[in-house]
């Protein structure tokens, strides 16, 4: 087995995937908000 160096592992790929979900999950929250109030306004 190879042995485990903390540090040497390339993770710019993760980190930007990572990126990407976590500013797509803010905007599918904020449209979630936005369409719950516009529906809490104008429905009866």
């Amino acid at each position: 087995m190879a042995e485990h160096k903390h540090g040497e592992m390339d993770i710019t790929s993760q980190t930007e995937t990572f990126n990407g979900f976590v500013k797509f999950m803010t905007r599918a929250v904020i449209a979630i908000l936005a369409v719950l109030i516009f529906m809490a306004i104008f429905t009866t």
